[in-house]
């Protein structure tokens, strides 16, 4: 692939750094765990690692913007 202004080549990048990640496995284990019997608990818990990550992120979005409001008075 070549930039369009100098028709240099342009390095792409074709890896994939994705992947399912240690909330995803963790979650996709709990829930195999909880159809086949093995545990006995909750959905609430048995998704926890789902909305407990959700809920870290917006407490940090919440320090942030508190931050912010406080630093400008």
């Amino acid at each position: 692939m070549y930039s369009r202004f100098d028709r240099q080549p342009v390095e792409v990048n074709t890896y994939n750094n994705g992947g399912i990640g240690f909330i995803g496995l963790l979650t996709l284990i709990f829930i195999v765990l909880k159809l086949t019997g093995v545990i006995a608990w909750s959905w609430v818990w048995v998704l926890a690692p789902l909305w407990i990550g959700f809920l870290a992120f917006i407490g940090i979005i919440a320090v942030i913007i508190a931050v912010g409001i406080w630093a400008s008075k």
